[in-house]
């Protein structure tokens, strides 16, 4: 708990009946400085008490006693507001993040629980395109987040590698895959095969029936198929790692929808055992009528497995693996129906922990032609998207500092960086509309920007040439802008804490744009490098914890933080 939040605590509970971590989670940061430093609403007490909040705050702000850390209680409509020591409260922050420096915003509330995390599960045989984005990223920074929380985090990439569609891609690998083909497959000749069988199959519909046939051969065992479907599947891991390796992405484990081929037999029984399944159209199904959804598909009447199946069976062998407290499926909104549906199996099934399943949905990321179809070949290749956004940075850089020092890495770093952070700044349930010249932005809300003031302190320290100390006169960091730059770093771990708490990455990228302004005031009003040695270090430790916190943000968004732009 924070050391102020903690004083505070301890005074109101001395002054209410309330229970400690419910005074806690009530607990506010006022919207303007000048209010105070923390709040706490009294409309949790109204009740109890039968009088107005307002009331109860102004008797609270009489009865409570200021002692330091906290230098006023004051009431301020129905809240009770509370003012701290500036310079204790300058002291303990900056000599917490000079002390824990990559440290600063970790915390412990997730020691010794383990989170599992499905994330990207993008299709084999299929590049990774635009549309493959958000889960990829938001995932990783879920991850991240989590990690810094210190919990044990599992990230599962659950591939595409098993349905109708592998039927599909062997009918075209065997009816138009040419010699070259053959010997040197690539994940683009895959695509064409993939987009040809679609636009023949319109024209001769019975080519489904023969993909149908495949599949079900692929799921017999049949030696051919699996031959070429491990073959798809290889070519396709081989690039796939080339672009997570850009995005710098990690999974423990890459584990597709085949691997549970051997469980789903077992897993319908168990379904079967607690009477919860029946035939409807020569299909196995769920019957969730009573739950206000359609009917869970098992089998479909050739026997075939789908997706819900699958994700049952992967979600128990998940339990009985890593004993996750939570598991998290980073999947777009339009997949909110199927994770209802399976999650409503979990716990039809007696499963406790189907409550700690979560869907983690997010929006489209879009361009001006809006949504893309891989169907029908138009798709704008992630890859490329990568390469040109460190393209464009390239060329800003031999504009603006063409003697940069490690122009290609800083290149790479700032254009990765920017669409990374183009995706994340958005709230995830929303869609993202891409575009180039926002995103590149080096004076909007922009990545590049962020990156670009954790480049301008590095310099500032440079200039200073001196080590940086916490032993400074914190008394002279009582402006009005210093401390609220001050406060918005003491925010960083609660803001970690919320991110997990609502799945939300968005939230730390605004915190970031928010140091980054409050920075900006500050160093508009106030000389960093001055004749007076005191102020001079005293200013210097407040850019280097700013620096940190900036360089701990975008590591959890998983970006670089470049020291020289």
């Amino acid at each position: 708990m924070d050391y102020f939040i903690k004083n505070i605590v301890s005074l109101l509970n001395e002054g209410t009946n309330l229970q400690e971590n419910d005074i806690e989670k009530l607990i506010e940061i006022p919207p303007d400085f000048k209010m105070g430093d923390y709040a706490f609403p009294c409309y949790a007490l109204s009740k109890t008490l039968k009088k107005s909040p307002n009331a109860i705050a102004t008797e609270l702000s009489k009865t409570l006693h200021a002692i330091s850390p906290i230098s006023e209680i004051r009431a301020v409509g129905p809240y009770v507001n509370f003012f701290v020591d500036k310079a204790i409260f300058s002291e303990t922050v900056l000599k917490n993040i000079y002390e824990e420096k990559d440290r600063y915003g970790h915390g412990n509330i997730g020691i010794g629980k383990t989170i599992v995390i499905d994330y990207s599960s993008p299709n084999i045989a299929k590049h990774l395109a635009v549309h493959h984005l958000r889960s990829a990223l938001i995932g990783s920074a879920i991850y991240n987040i989590y990690k810094t929380l210190g919990y044990k985090c599992v990230g599962i990439n659950h591939l595409g590698d098993w349905g109708t569609q592998f039927g599909q891609l062997i009918v075209a690998y065997k009816k138009w895959g040419t010699e070259d083909t053959h010997k040197s497959c690539t994940v683009t000749d895959l695509n064409n095969l993939y987009v040809k069988f679609h636009q023949e199959a319109e024209k001769n519909p019975r080519m489904e029936d023969e993909a149908r046939e495949w599949f079900k051969k692929l799921e017999a065992g049949d030696f051919g198929a699996k031959e070429l479907w491990q073959h798809f599947k290889d070519i396709s891991l081989k690039e796939f790692q080339k672009i997570y390796d850009m995005l710098g992405i990690h999974f423990d484990a890459f584990i597709g929808e085949s691997f549970y081929n051997t469980m789903i037999e077992d897993t319908v029984a168990r379904i079967n055992g607690k009477g919860l399944t029946r035939i409807s159209e020569q299909a196995l199904i769920v019957d969730l009528e009573h739950y206000d959804m359609p009917p869970c598909l098992l089998r479909k009447r050739d026997e075939t497995t789908l997706y819900a199946t699958r994700d049952i069976a992967a979600a128990e062998y998940r339990k009985k693996t890593y004993n996750f407290g939570k598991m998290i499926y980073v999947v777009g909104s339009e997949q909110k129906l199927h994770f209802k549906q399976v999650f409503k199996v979990l716990e039809l099934m007696g499963y406790d922990w189907a409550n700690r399943c979560v869907h983690v949905d997010f929006g489209l990321m879009k361009f001006k032609d809006g949504k893309m179809s891989t169907r029908k070949g138009k798709v704008v290749l992630l890859e490329d998207l990568l390469i040109e956004a460190v393209e464009r940075i390239r060329k800003i850089i031999e504009e603006k500092n063409p003697s940069l020092e490690n122009k290609e890495a800083v290149a790479n770093d700032v254009g990765i960086g920017a669409v990374i952070f183009a995706d994340l700044c958005t709230k995830r349930n929303k869609d993202v509309v891409f575009d180039w010249d926002e995103a590149l932005n080096f004076d909007g809300e922009t990545g590049p920007y962020i990156q670009y003031t954790h480049a301008r302190l590095c310099s500032i320290l440079r200039k200073y040439g001196k080590p940086v100390t916490t032993d400074i006169n914190h008394e002279l960091l009582k402006e009005d802008e210093t401390f609220i730059l001050v406060k918005n770093l003491s925010q960083f771990p609660m803001i970690i804490q919320k991110a997990a708490e609502f799945y939300e990455p968005s939230l730390i990228c605004n915190y970031l744009i928010d140091v980054c302004s409050n920075l900006n005031r500050f160093y508009n009003t106030h000389r960093v490098l001055s004749e007076d040695d005191d102020l001079t270090k005293a200013r210097i430790l407040l850019i280097d914890s700013t620096r940190q916190v900036i360089k701990n943000g975008l590591n959890i968004l998983g970006m670089h933080a470049p020291e020289q732009m």
